[in-house]
């Protein structure tokens, strides 16, 4: 894998050489791992004019969630406990001969940043902006990988809930358990927290379980996600307890169900980003729900459970193949509850199948 770092490293020093600098320095962790293998807690890249070195503020200790170091990469530990990474970094540049670095300014904060430009007044700092984010959004076969494997888990995990008794059990004692599931069957832990919402509380996007029991009649909405050597994925589901789903039910969930399919039908590389949101979110409104839709309908996925790109109205950009997003449209309508349908998917060629759908549960509406 060594040389699949040391290609990412060479991609990103020649933008900036493009953009006049010859060095920069890499803080955000996600961006740190897709470029040296793995983040040690509060560690930074440097990408220097003759070399690149990791600098840590201790000796990595191999957790296996902070990913695998790139073997060939140099690391540095400070010499002095509580020093500052990025500081540090500052001078190797300087050292190194370097007269201008380009850091993550949106990752950093003010004071870190100018105690950066006071250990070498002399180097220009410049802002890297989104290069590293630009360049993780297209994965190669093996990101890819990793991310089927955390969807089949995540499956699994959801798969098993499904077989349960339900009734009478709490959404956070459920939100726990699919947790404790997705390790079981092999995942880093949950790409985020989970989401379990009854009655009332389902299909509301980022719903935090409370101790509300499940009831029969109940609409009921999980949205969870695995993640697997460093890789996240999402799934959303929405289902009925206990009983025959109600005809007002039903009708919302075959409207959310032909969004959410029009909009992974129009994943094609060239798409528009906004043009996938539109394909989902104009059924929803034809159907006068327009205030009930989520403001995103999807998101990238990959070391981080939201990247980009963001599907979304005002969303500019195309998409290209090799690229992993959510479509994840919903309709909460209060006081009643709703419904929320979440892929994983990876934008293909039509020659290779068209999309590739990770998260494979059914969904159909199912009475549990």
């Amino acid at each position: 894998m060594s040389e699949v770092f040391a290609d990412r490293r060479v991609r990103l020093r020649d933008r900036c050489a493009a953009a006049g600098s010859q060095a920069a320095l890499v803080s955000r962790p996600a961006n740190v791992r897709y470029l040296a293998g793995g983040s040690p807690t509060g560690a930074v890249l440097l990408l220097g004019p003759d070399e690149d070195v990791l600098l840590c503020p201790t000796a990595p200790g191999g957790d296996p969630a902070d990913g695998r170091l790139d073997e060939l990469l140099r690391h540095a530990v400070l010499p002095v406990a509580g020093g500052d990474p990025a500081v540090a970094a500052v001078d190797f540049a300087r050292k190194a001969g370097a007269e201008g670095l380009a850091v993550e300014e949106h990752h950093l904060t003010v004071a870190r940043h100018r105690a950066m430009g006071s250990v070498a007044p002399q180097l220009q700092l410049a802002d890297l902006g989104g290069a590293v984010e630009q360049l993780r959004i297209v994965k190669d076969e093996d990101e890819i990988a990793c991310l089927r494997i955390a969807a089949e888990i995540a499956d699994q995990a959801l798969g098993e809930l499904l077989e349960s008794i339900l009734v009478g059990r709490t959404e956070r004692h459920l939100a726990l358990e699919l947790e404790r599931r997705l390790v079981d069957h092999g995942a880093d832990g949950a790409a985020f927290p989970t989401s379990v919402g009854t009655g009332p509380n389902s299909g509301r996007g980022g719903h935090k379980p409370s101790d509300r029991r499940v009831e029969e009649g109940d609409f009921l909405s999980v949205c969870l996600g695995a993640t697997y050597r460093g890789y996240r994925c999402e799934i959303g589901r929405t289902f009925v307890i206990g009983t025959t789903p109600a005809d007002w039910q039903i009708d919302l969930y075959d409207l959310v169900f032909a969004a959410q399919r029009a909009g992974r039908e129009s994943l094609v590389p060239g798409a528009e980003y906004r043009d996938v949101d539109r394909a989902a979110r104009q059924i929803i409104d034809a159907a006068g729900h327009a205030e009930a839709v989520p403001p995103v309908t999807g998101h990238g996925v990959g070391l981080e459970i939201d990247e980009d790109p963001q599907l979304a109205p005002a969303a500019m950009g195309k998409l290209d193949a090799c690229v992993p997003v959510t479509v994840e449209p919903g309709v909460h309508l209060p006081g009643r509850g709703g419904v929320r349908i979440d892929d994983t998917l990876v934008v293909r060629q039509e020659a290779d199948g068209g999309p590739e759908l990770l998260t494979i549960t059914t969904k159909e509406l199912l009475a549990l």
